[in-house]
């Protein structure tokens, strides 16, 4: 069938030109035949009969094979056409019968091009040496091909020294569609979301597959009717908790721009209809990608605005305290590049960052690279993934579980016959066990549970928060949900935490995690019973730290003091007794008073920071009062503790 003439095949008409004098003569000494034949393949090209002209010089190959110059031409065809392995080919095969010529810097570079795409680094790089050697008339692409050639040396030095093994491709029942991309799985890798396409010319919809704990999937099923839309809805984001999506979607009407970031939260069982995250974040360009914070509450996305450092960069924005999303910011050098710096991935523990870049040095085309966050923001200086994640070909996404022991990505599946073009070739699902090398700084794991009122037994919506105790940073806010009471929190290897759940008209609950030792990391179930805010109901503050024998405040008790204080402030009338208890080694007398001065500690600090004193009083019970028997060490911790009473 005769193709209409596209772009390229209107630039490869511009190759027609005379034949240099070598190739006249090469012709020429050859025979009358080899001249008709090739006389015939430029009037078929110049009358734009694209199919018959390759024939044509397929016969030319076929019976003068020696000769390189239809080889060169019938390459550049196939490849305006977008047969890039056959052009890949016969460029290959026409140029290694030519003598070097600084007047094919163009042709050599063209080489140099398909056979990166192809992984074929030896020809590239000498391909691209050519171009360098051919002075004024390869300046045009000097820089790539030198950029180029640092490429094929990295490719080199990685094929050699692989990091983990091949990424194999994920069985039934996933795989289903034609392309699936974009894997992401919730904190406690129960949940994929995928992007999933049946054909290319159709559009995208968000799916998610339940993962079994013998590490099967169940079948994929539309994420709700509320999202999947005629538009084009993928590269989904889902928080750590499963209750925050963000995803893209393309010419909805009253977008900001042709693909707009949309937002959606689930309540129960059920997803909010999509919102369009605004010009705070935006744009009249293309804003995709996006990943999320394990909480939600900070977003990563790729965005083509203007005023970045290259094609495509990537932007962060995060909540504020009013629960509004600030104007993204561009994340800068040196995470962003000349090039494009696309799909980004933030790790559950929210210190290191993946994405695909082509503006560094690697294999080729987009690879895979790690950076991770630093003091004040920074990110370290972006570290290739190596071979065998990285390929030849452009990488598109990866996803790392919060226990850095699995890891997904998409990739293109090997052309079938009469897939023409990389668009039309089926991109699949693929899982990992991830190298020691590239896993994140920290590993995670998280707690879940649900949030009940202690009297009603009913669940509650809850805030829950999570600080590092040793810099007394919010990193972790997430809320449990209204309809059955779930949460779940991320928490990082080496840290040491606290943990706090609250409601209106209830007193906090106080919980305290140390995994500094690093000796139990496993995920934790644990439900949290709200007492309601009322006369005699008590709660126990478990993270206020003295040294042995002593009642001074330890500095990473300050998070837990700075959340009485704002208790107290935000219950004004509320009066409370501050009580201290120990366990029962030591004489009755000095466990009295060390409960005593430890109790009086707390009610200084409180008002020492505005609380008025006439609202507090504090008691010290010394071991009169435990709450287990004093049997154990871990039973006597329990006993050492300080509470707040409401009087």
């Amino acid at each position: 069938m005769r193709r209409l003439l596209s772009v390229p095949l209107l630039l490869a008409c511009a190759l027609l030109l005379p034949l240099s004098a070598a190739a006249q003569a090469t012709l020429a000494s050859s025979n009358t035949k080899a001249r008709s034949l090739w006389d015939k393949a430029q009037s078929q090209v110049k009358d734009r009969n694209f199919d018959k002209a390759i024939e044509t010089l397929t016969v030319l190959n076929q019976k003068f094979p020696s000769l390189g110059e239809p080889h060169v031409l019938r390459g550049s065809l196939l490849k305006a056409m977008g047969e890039n392995r056959p052009a890949f080919e016969a460029y290959r095969d026409g140029l290694a019968k030519l003598p070097m010529d600084p007047g094919r810097a163009t042709d050599y570079y063209t080489l140099g091009e398909l056979a990166m795409s192809f992984g074929e680094y030896e020809i590239a790089a000498e391909s691209y040496k050519r171009v360098l050697k051919s002075g004024p008339k390869g300046q045009r692409n000097a820089a790539r091909a030198q950029r180029q050639l640092l490429n094929c040396e990295f490719a080199a030095k990685a094929m050699a020294a692989p990091i983990g093994v091949q990424p194999e491709r994920l069985g039934a029942p996933l795989n289903t569609f034609r392309f699936q991309y974009f894997p992401a799985l919730t904190a406690d890798n129960r949940f994929l979301l995928f992007t999933g396409r049946p054909a290319a010319d159709s559009g995208e919809d968000l799916f998610i597959s339940r993962m079994n704990k013998d590490g099967s999937t169940g079948d994929p099923v539309s994420i709700s009717p509320f999202i999947n839309t005629p538009y084009n809805e993928g590269a989904g984001a889902i928080s750590g908790d499963g209750k925050t999506l963000v995803f893209a979607s393309c010419d909805r009407p009253n977008s900001v721009g042709n693909c707009d970031l949309y937002i959606s939260r689930r309540t129960g069982n059920n997803w909010s209809k999509p919102l369009n995250l605004g010009r705070t974040v935006n744009s009249p360009e293309w804003d995709s990608q996006p990943t999320l914070s394990a909480d939600g509450r900070t977003l990563y996305f790729t965005s083509t605005r203007r005023g970045g450092q290259g094609q495509e960069d990537i932007y962060v924005t995060t909540l504020d305290a009013d629960g509004n999303w600030t104007p993204a910011r561009n994340l800068g050098q040196p995470v962003n590049t000349a090039g494009k710096d696309m799909a980004p991935f933030i790790h559950a523990s929210s210190t290191t960052l993946y994405y695909v870049t082509d503006g560094l040095v690697g294999m080729g085309g987009l690879d895979v690279f790690r950076c991770e966050q630093q003091a004040a923001g920074r990110w370290s200086e972006p570290i290739n993934l190596g071979y065998p994640l990285n390929t030849h070909e452009n990488e598109a996404s990866l996803f790392i579980t919060s226990d850095n022991r699995r890891g997904f990505c998409s990739r293109s599946r090997a052309a079938e016959s009469g897939v023409r073009t990389e668009r039309e070739r089926p991109v699949e699902l693929f899982g990992f066990e991830v190298p020691e090398q590239i896993r994140p700084r920290e590993t995670s794991t998280y707690t879940q549970g649900r949030v009940f009122d202690a009297f009603t037994k009913k669940p509650i919506k809850a805030d829950v928060q999570l600080y590092d105790l040793n810099t007394d940073e919010l990193t972790q806010y997430v809320s449990s949900d209204a309809e059955n009471g779930d949460y779940t929190v991320v928490l990082n290897e080496g840290r040491q935490y606290a943990m706090y759940a609250a409601a209106d008209k209830y007193l906090m609950k106080s919980l305290s995690f140390d995994y500094s030792d690093k000796k139990n990391f496993d995920p934790l179930t644990l439900d949290i019973y709200l007492e309601p805010v009322r006369a005699g109901r008590s709660i126990v503050l478990n993270n206020l730290f003295f040294d042995t024998k002593q009642y001074e405040l330890k500095p990473k008790s300050r998070t837990e003091l700075n959340r009485l204080v704002g208790f107290m402030k935000q219950y004004p009338d509320v009066q409370v007794e501050v009580s201290g208890h120990t366990d029962d080694v030591g004489s009755d007398d000095d466990n009295l008073a060390l409960s005593q001065n430890r109790a009086k500690s707390v009610y200084s600090y409180l008002v020492s920071q505005g609380v008025k004193a006439e609202r507090l009083r504090f008691k010290g019970y010394g071991e009169n009062k435990p709450l287990v028997a004093n049997d154990s060490e871990s039973h006597r911790q329990q006993n050492r503790r300080i509470e707040l009473r409401i009087l």
